[in-house]
């Protein structure tokens, strides 16, 4: 289990960053599923750490970006992905709380509810539009202005179809939207392969 460190020195950082020009930070935690985790422990320490990193932003005058990562790496099902992000989305918005962070300064970037990649029945789309709903809507309060999804390894279709589905689904108390990394790149990626003749095609 992984804790992500670097709270020493934050508050003197973020005035720099911020007399730089930066108006957003982000703070990655990551939350893995296996045998017998994630403990508690992890869940809390990390829990702890996105909320001082939170609090810290907004005393500097940045927005932050909340990322409590549960990874899709393993063979669990959309079941315990499900129940694993809501108890961690469910400290993590206790800590907050008790950092006294303003919700509606702050970004969620959270990951959707999926099968685990060695899964040998996975999810469809509409089955994880709606877990991921659900768990969002039991756990995010209202006053978070939007959550951001991350793609955490899925294609770029499978990324794009599952946050459609989501915002087919009607109104919610938050705007639905994504901070895709490799979902984005990779077809530009692929179309480019590192070569200059190729440019024109991205």
């Amino acid at each position: 289990e992984k804790i992500t460190e670097g709270l020493d020195g934050l508050r003197d950082r973020l005035v720099e960053y911020r007399e730089l020009g930066a108006q957003f930070a982000k703070w990655r935690a990551v939350i893995t599923i296996g045998e017998g985790i994630p403990t508690r422990a992890c869940i809390d320490a990390n829990a702890r750490a996105l909320a001082r990193y939170a609090a810290l932003c907004q005393e500097a005058e940045l927005v932050p970006i909340v990322e409590p990562e549960v990874l899709m790496d393993g063979k669990h099902d959309l079941e315990r992905c499900e129940e694993v992000t809501t108890t961690t989305l469910m400290r993590v918005f206790a800590e907050l709380h008790e950092h006294r962070v303003r919700l509606e300064g702050m970004l969620l970037k959270a990951n959707m509810v999926i099968s685990g990649k060695t899964c040998p029945q996975q999810a469809s789309v509409d089955e994880v539009a709606e877990a991921t709903v659900r768990c969002m809507r039991r756990t995010v309060p209202a006053a978070i202005p939007g959550i951001v999804f991350l793609s955490g390894g899925q294609s770029p279709e499978q990324a794009t179809e599952h946050l459609n589905t989501m915002n087919a689904m009607g109104d919610q108390p938050w705007d639905l939207s994504f901070s895709y990394g490799r979902a984005l790149q990779e077809p530009a990626l692929a179309a480019w392969k590192g070569k200059a003749a190729n440019a024109p095609l991205v």
